[in-house]
C-alpha cells in the first residue's frame, strides 16, 4: 500500500485565516491538527492542536500547571479563547527557525516510510504530495489502523 492510497481529504487553512476559526475546525472535527498552506495553496507546515494550546495557555501556567487552579472553568476558557481573537494562523506558529520540517512524503511512500517520517517529526499528520499536487493527509490513527490490520491485530 502506498501513501496516495492512504491519503484522505483533510481541511487546509491559510496563513492569513482567523486563528479562532482554525481552532474551531480542529475542535469540531476532532482533528489532531490542520495543514497550513500559503496564498498559492502550497503547504507550509502542520499546525497541531498542541501548538494551539501552547499559544493560548499562559506561559507561567505551562511552567507550573498547579497555577491553573486559580482559574474557574469558564474564566480559564475565556482567557484562553481571548488570546485567539483577532489573530491569524500565522501568529499561532512558532518562528520559521523553530519549526520542524514539513511532514510530507510522496504518493509512492510505503506505510513504513510514512510511519518513520511521522515518528521522526513527532507529527500527528503527514501530508502526501507530489510536486504541487496534494493527495491528502495521513493521520497517526489511520496509519496505526493499517499497520495493525496488516498483522491481524486490528481492534
Amino acid at each position: 500500500m502506498r501513501a496516495r492510497d492512504l491519503a484522505e481529504d483533510y481541511p487546509l487553512v491559510q496563513l492569513t485565516d482567523d486563528a479562532l476559526t482554525a481552532a474551531q475546525l480542529i475542535a469540531e472535527q476532532r482533528r489532531p491538527g490542520v495543514v497550513v498552506v500559503d496564498a498559492e495553496g502550497r503547504p507550509v507546515t502542520v499546525l497541531p492542536g498542541s501548538q494551539v494550546l501552547r499559544f493560548i495557555v499562559p506561559g507561567y501556567v505551562q511552567e507550573d500547571p498547579s497555577l491553573a487552579r486559580v482559574y474557574d472553568e469558564k474564566g480559564g476558557a475565556q482567557a484562553c479563547i481571548s488570546k485567539l481573537e483577532g489573530r491569524t494562523v500565522k501568529e499561532l506558529l512558532p518562528p520559521k527557525e523553530k519549526r520542524y520540517e514539513l511532514p510530507k512524503v510522496s504518493g509512492d511512500a510505503t506505510v513504513i516510510e510514512c510511519a518513520a517520517m511521522m515518528a521522526r517529526l513527532h507529527s500527528p499528520l503527514l501530508l502526501v504530495s507530489d510536486n504541487d499536487t496534494i493527495h491528502g493527509v495521513v493521520t497517526t490513527s489511520h496509519l496505526l489502523q493499517v499497520i495493525l490490520s496488516a498483522t491481524g491485530k486490528a481492534p
